[in-house]
């Protein structure tokens, strides 16, 4: 969705902290930690208030921030961290996450081989888009290594089992967008959304892409770019 952003806008696309690329996490996790990271990153680009545009624990990291004041407006692609109390699916995804990402460390010195093929490429997203042919293959394998080279999973992770995933939502002032795709495999659509939609945000706008998986914008990054830039044109 860059390109497509940047004819609109001056872009920031920081790294969330403890990902592959973006700062380490240098000390305990917290509920704070990567919201605080990216409040340094915007204000060390002299950003006071910006649009802000996340998915899946980046919508939630994105949500934080607007709480914090620091949105103009947000578009949050299946946010985290909406699960009904009591519900099991988050302890059984991040389980999932952690046995995942061994083996994406296994499979990261062969990512060029994994997307050579159709097949592969599609076995590399199929828990995240339902559309890729259109995806690059480099694009996948830079995912593939990035996902296995990611430090603070471990930790984040851990730390993810225990929180409670809370919002403070009525702190939220700035217009919100929520997108989510009706095929999400990670976050599926409307279980892991229940709290955004009956607690927290149940007057945001929002919009379910039919047959779209976790990430609109690698799926549909043509209609997950216009979801943008027709929320923050208005």
């Amino acid at each position: 969705m860059l390109p497509e952003l940047e004819r609109h806008h001056e872009v920031l696309a920081p790294t969330l902290l403890g990902h592959a690329g973006g700062p380490p996490l240098g000390g305990e996790v917290n509920s704070a930690v990567i919201a605080d990271a990216v409040e340094r990153a915007m204000d060390d680009a002299g950003f006071e208030t910006v649009h802000i545009v996340g998915n899946s624990l980046g919508g939630y990291v994105s949500l934080q921030l607007a709480a914090r004041g620091r949105a103009e407006s947000v578009v949050a692609f299946a946010p985290a961290g909406g699960w009904a109390k009591g519900d099991r699916a988050p302890a059984e995804l991040l389980s999932f996450q952690s046995m995942l990402q061994a083996q994406l460390k296994a499979a990261a010195p062969f990512a060029d081989a994994i997307v050579a093929s159709p097949g592969g490429r599609r076995q590399a997203t199929q828990l995240i888009t339902t559309n890729f042919e259109h995806i690059p293959g480099d694009l996948i394998a830079h995912q593939i290594r990035g996902a296995a080279s990611c430090t603070g999973a471990a930790a984040m992770i851990k730390f993810a089992m225990l929180d409670d995933w809370n919002l403070e939502a009525e702190k939220i002032t700035c217009p919100v967008r929520i997108v989510w795709g009706t095929d999400d495999k990670l976050l599926p659509w409307p279980s892991a959304a229940s709290r955004y939609l009956h607690e927290w945000l149940p007057n945001a706008d929002w919009v379910e892409l039919e047959g779209v998986g976790h990430c609109p914008q690698l799926d549909v990054p043509v209609e997950a770019a216009q979801l943008v830039t027709g929320f923050t044109a208005g």
